[in-house]
């Protein structure tokens, strides 16, 4: 018969055994998404789909509306500006493929056709695209954002004291690109816009002011969204849009404020910012000065507002905001992911849109945003637009492209 103490040296060599092997056999934590991975040496941004029967056209068809042919109007105009040329080709998209491919696509969607013999024309005509995503599978991180709405004044006072600014005179952008150069020295040489932080505790931009709002928070919200109505005190209204950035990166606060424990990492939303900086607004205010990003603004005509970066104002729904320096611009895309729906709950949002915009925080393969709309029904939707899904894009197949029309003889 065992002894005690025999059992007991058994279980003591058995048991670190078994927890040793436990160990061993438990897999790793999955590592976060990285959904501003950039491309890597010679990646590419889109890639072809073998199988276009796969990709939802159908019920993106059969969700089409009138914002849909807007917009597509809005980016064959676009195309007929001759500075277009310089942004093609982009992932060997010409220029003239792309402005056939929105002109054909607009067409096509007016004709009202059946559901199947839109499909079976629509796949006969255009080749088929997809966002390789930040995973290199095809993975899109799709997010919402808004044009705010806002009470404010022309001047300072107890009430409005956050101001907005405008375009600094010595601010350097690219002719071409609108991307930031720098700032401007007198003796003509260039040096790095200074950073947010130094901007507002310096005040250095005084004088400027665009507009002034309630709080930095207001403020704040309108750099990231990049544009805003605004109600006056005096009972109108202004428009203010964006006119430039300091070119330093984007931070979100929402992260930061998570990665400070004062928000969930569910929560990082519009309104759990709010409730935090209502509490707190110095604790807010000093992750606010993290994101090194600083835009400026102009007033802008009511017809022209809310735009995107190309120039024309953005559509409800429809627009789609994505890295400009990989993605061909204004081409009809197909947004396959889930969101907010307006009556409450989640839904899929699956909807033909235009890629008409971009933003600071949109960087890279796996990154995308939707233009919500206006108000705060719109910053609703916006705030709990954070889903995964598919992008794809629609270029006409080179042999079914019409050919330039010939300069008429007098």
């Amino acid at each position: 018969m065992r002894t005690l103490a025999h059992r007991l040296r058994i279980v003591s060599i058995l048991v670190p055994l078994a927890l040793l092997a436990a160990c061993k056999s438990k897999p790793p934590p999955p590592e976060a998404p990285d959904y501003d991975r950039p491309l890597g040496p010679g990646e590419r941004a889109l890639r072809k789909v073998d199988d276009p029967s796969r990709v939802p056209l159908a019920a993106a068809y059969e969700a089409r509306d009138d914002a849909l042919g807007q917009a597509l109007e809005r980016s064959e105009r676009w195309f007929l500006k001759p500075s277009t040329v310089q942004w093609f080709p982009t992932e060997e998209v010409t220029h003239e493929q792309a402005e056939a491919s929105v002109r054909e696509a607009r067409r096509l969607l007016d004709q009202g056709l059946p559901t199947a013999e839109f499909v079976a024309e629509f796949l006969r005509l255009f080749d088929v695209y997809e966002s390789v995503g930040y995973d290199r599978r095809g993975s899109v991180f799709f997010t919402g954002y808004y044009s705010a709405v806002f009470q404010g004044s022309r001047t300072r006072s107890d009430r409005y004291s956050a101001p907005l600014y405008r375009r600094p005179k010595d601010l350097v952008t690219d002719e071409n690109t609108g991307e930031p150069r720098g700032r401007k020295l007198a003796d003509g040489s260039l040096e790095p816009f200074p950073a947010r932080s130094e901007i507002e505790s310096s005040r250095m931009l005084g004088g400027t002011e665009l507009v002034w709002l309630k709080d930095s928070l207001s403020a704040f919200i309108v750099h990231v969204n990049g544009s805003a109505k605004i109600e006056l005190d005096d009972g109108t209204a202004m428009y203010v849009g964006y006119h430039g950035k300091n070119g330093l990166p984007y931070t979100s606060l929402g992260q930061l404020m998570v990665d400070a424990g004062m928000i969930r990492a569910d929560e990082r939303g519009l309104a759990a910012i709010r409730r935090e900086y209502a509490r707190d607004p110095k604790a807010v205010e000093a992750l606010m000065q993290r994101n090194e990003s600083f835009v400026f603004f102009r007033e802008a005509l009511e017809g022209d507002w809310p735009a995107g970066s190309l120039g024309f104002p953005v559509t409800e729904m429809t627009t789609l905001a994505t890295d400009k320096h990989i993605f061909p611009r204004a081409g009809l895309v197909l947004v396959d992911t889930r969101g907010l729906a307006r009556g409450g709950g989640r839904s899929d949002v699956l909807r033909f849109m235009a890629d008409q915009d971009t933003g600071g925080a949109i960087n890279a393969p796996g990154r995308a945003d939707i233009f919500m709309g206006v108000g705060p029904a719109a910053e609703a939707l916006a705030g709990e637009q954070r889903s995964e899904g598919h992008l794809y894009y629609f270029f006409m197949k080179p042999e079914h492209i019409p050919p330039p029309a010939q300069p008429q003889t007098p």
